[in-house]
């Protein structure tokens, strides 16, 4: 994948573990949710540190299981959000903006180790 890919979703990465810590003061503050919160905390932003972890991958394969536990994370994270909003911790409106954000991730993460695979193939 391109340099200009990788940015992107280094960027979209961080951008989003920003809005997770978000997420996770006002869970803790004002619905004063201790648990599923920090599940959410813990893999929304591990996504981006296995992302920016890559950029210094020292293979092609090291690349792709960076990647590979970016996009566990991404999964787990779209997890912890269902369970929040459907035990009424977030609202639906919530939900919908942050696990758009959360799928978008999903499929960048996704395209970034198909075309990786692709490459490896190609050596």
């Amino acid at each position: 994948m391109g340099e200009k890919g990788r940015n992107v979703l280094k960027e979209k990465s961080f951008t989003f573990a920003l809005r997770v810590v978000k997420a996770y003061k006002y869970l803790v503050k004002e619905k004063n949710e201790l648990i599923l919160s920090k599940q959410l905390l813990r893999c929304g932003t591990a996504i981006g540190a296995s992302v920016h972890e890559a950029e210094y991958a020292q293979s092609i394969p090291d690349f792709i299981s960076k990647m590979s536990i970016a996009l566990k994370e991404a999964n787990e994270t779209e997890y912890w959000l269902m369970l929040l909003k459907e035990s009424e911790f977030i609202e639906e409106d919530v939900y919908s903006s942050i696990v758009i954000d959360c799928q978008e991730l999903l499929k960048l993460l996704i395209s970034t180790i198909n075309t990786a695979k692709k490459n490896k193939e190609k050596i």
